[in-house]
């Protein structure tokens, strides 16, 4: 969960929606052990009740909270994000300070790491993963087939967020801290950080490399910061072009379609309105940002997770439902018609596709 959202969770609670979905499936039968979009749900932050759920596509069944029906246990207190790794699935669980280590084939808990406030967990290889944190100035380095950790690197800023891997750097961004304009390049082979380069915009978080292997950084987290977006070229560190945010507008959660020349995003309102509140796209040469989105969120709503099938083109995207109650996910056809919903946990914030 982003700072801001903490600052505002009383209001989101004021507007929870009160739509309806159809329930989960039953969790004794359970989904096949690939071809899985997973469901994050991060729970209320400091109440330990994070869920993971999964959809299988391909015969339209939702499986609830399939963690505690393995483990018989609570998964732990916000659900970050989540990564297949060989056999293993790696869970980030933020503010328990761990990555829970499953197997891939039955979701039994094999491992935790304590990583303290992971966030996100980048493959560099069968041997070796980063895991970035919010709050310190370091990016842990593990071993997934050991499951140990065996390094970390230290950066220049603190709360490295999203991370993307282009050639043999990985870069990232110092998330938490308002005054930061720089995104890091860290060398895989020394794992060692070896480089800096300014964005357009303060606070970098979000980092996706496009059809052109060009990167892409969304940068901005707070009320007085006015939120960017940089498209520059990794291999010289040059500004391509940026855009502006209006002052109004929370943007979160960008995404690229299976070609990777068209970037999704999403603009919340946590204020109940209709202005900047949907999913919006842009082609990744286009001048401008786009004035009014691809789909537009309901009165008292707002999308909260984004995620673009690499196969199918298909979108997902979850509405908390303002994290008192479980929340939604909507998928949607590529022309931005409404295909089909289902009820999943509290807070759902990212998807991850295995295939």
């Amino acid at each position: 969960m982003g700072r801001k959202n903490l600052q505002i969770l009383i209001l989101l609670t004021a507007l929870a929606g009160c739509v309806k979905d159809k329930p989960p499936a039953a969790v004794n039968t359970v989904p096949g052990a690939s071809g899985n979009v997973y469901v994050v749900c991060e729970g209320n932050y400091g109440n330990a009740n994070a869920t993971l759920y999964a959809y299988e596509p391909a015969n339209d069944s939702v499986y609830g909270d399939i963690y505690s029906a393995a483990n018989h246990q609570p998964l732990g207190d916000v659900f970050q994000s989540m990564v297949h790794i060989g056999d293993k699935l790696f869970l980030c669980i933020n503010n328990s300070d761990k990555v829970a280590v499953l197997h891939a084939g039955n979701w039994a808990l094999e491992a935790t790491l304590p990583i303290p406030q992971p966030r996100y967990i980048l493959p560099i290889s069968a041997t070796k993963a980063y895991v970035s944190c919010l709050y310190r100035n370091k990016v842990y380095v593990i071993n997934p087939q050991s499951v140990q950790v065996t390094d970390s690197i230290v950066l220049p800023g603190l709360s490295a967020e999203s991370m993307c891997a282009y050639l043999g750097t990985v870069f990232t961004g110092s998330w938490d801290t308002s005054a930061g304009n720089k995104i890091f390049g860290i060398n895989t082979g020394s794992d060692e950080a070896v480089s800096a380069i300014t964005v357009a915009g303060r606070s970098p978080q979000e980092l996706l490399l496009d059809r052109d292997q060009m990167l892409w950084v969304l940068a901005g987290d707070e009320p007085e910061i006015t939120a960017t977006l940089t498209r520059l070229d990794p291999s010289t560190g040059n500004i391509l072009q940026s855009y502006s945010f209006p002052a109004a507008a929370y943007p979160l959660k960008p995404a690229l379609n299976p070609t990777k020349d068209t970037l999704y995003f999403l603009e919340a309102n946590y204020y109940g309105g209709s202005s900047n509140n949907g999913i919006y796209r842009m082609g990744i040469n286009d001048p401008a940002l786009p004035a009014v989105p691809f789909v537009q969120a309901a009165a008292n709503q707002y999308f909260y997770a984004l995620g673009i099938d690499p196969v199918s083109g298909l979108i997902y995207a979850g509405d908390p439902k303002g994290f008192d109650q479980k929340g939604s996910v909507i998928l949607y056809r590529q022309d931005g018609t409404m295909l089909k919903s289902f009820t999943v946990g509290l807070g759902p914030g990212h998807f991850y596709f295995d295939e």
